[in-house]
């Protein structure tokens, strides 16, 4: 897909709670500059980990790590697990406030070509839907911990998506349901995910009065 110009998120859709900036991101673009061009996707899966959440990284405090969470906000957190998978994160809440969201699946609308040959598979719907997943398929590492994801020369940038609304009513409704693979604060329901993206890394039982809430549009 061709893009003639590309707006990045502002710096204040990311100053809030994790809890609200994750459904606010589904739909927009992850967008992975490389020497070829640019490839990524609209983001389709998400979990929000917060600043007295056991699961969050910065619950223990500040440690070399975890640092670039605790801002400012607009910033990618790039951490490693299982000592070889990364996984990225947008930066939230202000200076001061460790808080951020996983990225967990986007759709390969764009760049899929280059994406393959980081991370070949036979069904592209495995390409990226899954954290570790489409960080292979960006080449999102830890040199990209601390990149600002409001800025459109930045080698990692999350973009506006103009047709969100659309996409949302395409791959809607957003489902809530609980994070994926915890041991502390499993009951959480802070993983969201549109319900009808072939992207999806893992799908659940949605949490009662919470299956059917649509995103709001910035």
């Amino acid at each position: 897909m061709r893009r003639t110009s590309w707006k990045p998120l502002a710096r204040s859709f990311f100053v809030s709670s994790a809890r609200e900036v994750a459904p606010r991101l589904l739909g927009h673009w992850l967008i992975r500059r490389t020497p070829s061009g640019l490839i990524g996707g609209p983001v389709v899966e998400v979990e929000a980990y917060l600043q007295n959440d056991p699961a969050c990284h910065g619950f223990v405090g500040k440690t070399k790590r975890n640092q670039t969470m605790w801002g400012p906000a607009g910033h990618g957190y790039v951490y490693l697990i299982y000592g070889y998978h990364h996984c990225f994160n947008a930066v939230c809440q202000r200076r001061g406030i460790a808080e951020a969201v996983l990225i967990r699946a986007i759709e390969s609308e764009f760049g899929e070509e280059r994406m393959l040959l980081q991370r070949p598979v036979q069904d592209r719907r495995d390409l990226t839907n899954g954290p570790a997943k489409l960080c292979a398929a960006l080449d999102i590492d830890l040199n990209l911990d601390g990149a600002d994801v409001c800025s459109a020369s930045s080698a990692v940038f999350v973009a506006r998506n103009p047709r969100r609304k659309s996409f949302l009513k395409l791959r809607g409704p957003v489902v809530t349901t609980t994070r994926i693979g915890l041991s502390k604060a499993a009951e959480l329901p802070l993983r969201f995910y549109l319900e009808n993206s072939l992207f999806v890394s893992k799908r659940a039982h949605p949490i009662a009065g919470n299956s059917r809430r649509q995103a709001r549009d910035p």
